[in-house]
């Protein structure tokens, strides 16, 4: 099943945060990973004021490929750019067979 990381943050330095998206495609690809949206516009329809501005959601063909491209040595040397010039969020959501009206799981 795909797995998804949902990636929100708000960047204080964007310089700084440029050195991280230029190197992260190439981690990404390595993986089979994918952009399914990568900075694109974000509205709030619902919720506080505290969303970040800024959203990534990627997609990757497993779970284990996803963790795989996170702890990715040089994934890891990239994110610290990430690091230093944001403060964000990744969240893991593994997919499912049943997309027509999946088990809540509640």
């Amino acid at each position: 099943m795909p797995a998804y990381f949902i990636c929100t943050m708000t960047i204080h330095d964007p310089e700084t945060y440029r050195k991280y998206t230029a190197l992260t495609p190439a981690t990404l690809a390595r993986h089979g990973g994918r952009f399914l949206t990568r900075g694109d516009a974000v509205e709030t329809v619902e919720g506080g004021p505290d969303f970040a501005e800024r959203m990534v959601i990627l997609e990757f063909p497993d779970r284990e490929r996803a963790l795989a491209w996170y702890h990715d040595a040089d994934y890891q040397s990239a994110s610290q750019f990430r690091r230093l010039a944001s403060k964000g969020r990744m969240i893991l959501q593994a997919g499912r067979d049943n997309s027509a009206d999946p088990d809540p799981k509640v």
